[in-house]
């Protein structure tokens, strides 16, 4: 876990800005909120909708991010005046937050759209409950929530708008399916479900800070679709919370909500938040626990025994995940794994046939968006195996599997964005076995995304021609992969049920 945060690697220092970012963006949205009259609460509600602007956000294009923006308080603000409204009324408030859950995640659907206005959605009511929000309070709120999503706006589309300099991330799109074959619409009974059962075991242990069991429920669910992932998630999560929990011990109980070092902790916290997101979970929820410890300091009421508490809900949530995923409509880790490997092979094939043609003269093949959507769907293939190579996995025969799965994988991709920078020289000319090389890989690919792996063969000799050679190795990475492959097929799954 160290290793991952302390080492990976940060390309164009990609994470640092958008970490640093976050910081200014979100400081910014919480002077405006003073400068205007709002109060300690709204300046923390100002702050957590910034954040949540800045985070959640994911759409393919600067465009596509601005439009999404402006859309979340139009998604939020109902929400945030039913949860005001509706405090008074348990019942009716539970079967709201119920409902919300629900529909935040079938918005998955459409796409990084609808995952920022559900997550948004669902977390302004959260914060509703975190603060205790009544009626009385709901002008003040919603002018903060207003106010602090155009200062993210500002700050995010033009103080520091980086991502225009560079190309439009690919974002693969979900698995396709209709009714309950949709990823989408049986995490979203599963998410109801354990939502359900966090909220009512959480207010047993709880009447007060029960929200903390479906608000880990909820996390557990974001980015995940199978319960091998849902699983992990819920391990890590924990994990990160007892770690923060224990920092919260040394660091903030004994700042005890002095506002300059609150102040500074809670800046520090947001960057570590925003930082180790695409790297570590645990490290994520580490970061996440601590600005919490030091929102509970400002507002007076941080103690070892709220800590504690915090501790039991969160494991309460991470329950009602597992159960809901493991007992109602589950997505086996198999069947998606399958499903992004197929799709990550298919680009493979796509990189290359674009490359070739470029190499052929072709001046409309462009392999680059290609290059781009492999690292994506590689991204989310590594995801769905993580609960194979876990620690805690007992299966060292899959977990092995698995693991050559992915370095034969990365294998490929190395080799088209070698071939693929070897297109892009104004210099390189076509040779005449780039086809039937070509030819070799797309008959590979449809070999190993059509269950026949035995029919794929390997390469003879590397040629010194530089395309050639990239060809040459990709064609080898596939036929090693066309091993553990039909093990797989031929035993047992990749994953398991």
């Amino acid at each position: 876990m160290l290793k991952r945060v302390f080492v990976a690697p940060d390309p164009g220092r990609a994470r640092s800005r958008f970490a640093a970012r976050a910081v200014l963006g979100i400081g910014l949205a919480v002077v405006v909120c003073g400068l205007t009259g709002q109060s300690l609460v709204g300046a923390v509600t100002g702050g957590l909708a910034a954040l949540l602007a800045l985070f959640t956000v994911t759409d393919a294009t600067v465009r596509g991010q601005a439009v999404t923006t402006a859309l979340l308080p139009a998604a939020g603000l109902p929400v945030l005046a039913a949860a005001a409204e509706l405090h008074a009324h348990p019942v009716a408030r539970d079967l709201a937050l119920l409902a919300v859950v629900g529909a935040g995640v079938y918005a998955r659907r459409w796409g990084p759209r609808g995952h920022s206005l559900g997550v948004f959605a669902f977390m302004t009511f959260y914060v509703a409950e975190f603060l205790h929000a009544t009626p009385g309070q709901l002008p003040g709120l919603c002018a903060a929530v207003l106010l602090s999503v155009l200062s993210a706006a500002v700050v995010r589309f033009g103080v520091w708008c980086y991502e225009r300099r560079v190309p439009p991330a690919a974002v693969p799109a979900p698995p396709a399916g209709r009714g309950l074959a949709r990823v989408t619409t049986r995490q979203a009974v599963q998410a109801t479900a354990g939502a359900g059962f966090a909220l009512l075991v959480g207010q047993l242990v709880s009447g007060q800070r029960w929200y903390w069991a479906v608000g880990a429920t909820w996390w557990v669910f974001v980015n995940t679709a199978s319960r091998g992932e849902t699983l992990v998630r819920g391990f890590r999560r924990v994990m990160g919370t007892v770690i923060g929990i224990v920092l919260g011990v040394a660091v903030a109980v004994p700042v005890h909500g002095a506002p300059l070092p609150t102040v500074v902790l809670v800046a520090v916290a947001v960057f570590g938040i925003f930082y180790t997101a695409a790297v570590s979970y645990t490290w994520m929820m580490l970061w996440v626990t601590v600005l919490a410890e030091s929102l509970y300091g400002l507002l007076g009421v941080l103690s070892p025994g709220l800590l504690a508490l915090r501790l039991t809900e969160t494991g309460v949530g991470a329950l009602g995940a597992v159960l809901a995923v493991l007992f109602v409509l589950p997505v086996t880790t198999h069947v998606t794994t399958d499903a992004w490997i197929q799709r990550a092979l298919r680009c493979v094939h796509a990189c290359t046939a674009e490359a070739a043609a470029r190499l052929a003269g072709d001046p409309d093949a462009d392999p680059a968006p290609r290059v781009a959507e492999l690292e994506q769907l590689l991204g989310r293939v590594r995801l769905s195996v993580a609960p194979l190579v876990h620690p805690l996995n007992i299966a060292p025969a899959r977990k092995r599997r698995a693991r050559q799965v992915l370095a034969l994988l990365d294998d490929c991709a190395r080799e088209v964005r070698g071939l693929v920078a070897v297109a892009a020289d104004p210099e390189a000319s076509h040779d005449a076995r780039l086809a039937a090389a070509c030819w070799r890989v797309e008959a590979a690919v449809e070999s190993l995304t059509t269950g026949g792996a035995d029919h794929v063969h390997s390469p003879a000799e590397p040629p010194a021609e530089p395309a050639l050679a990239h060809l040459h190795g990709l064609e080898r990475a596939l036929s090693d992969l066309a091993e553990p492959l039909r093990a797989r097929s031929a035993s047992s799954p990749l994953i398991g049920a």
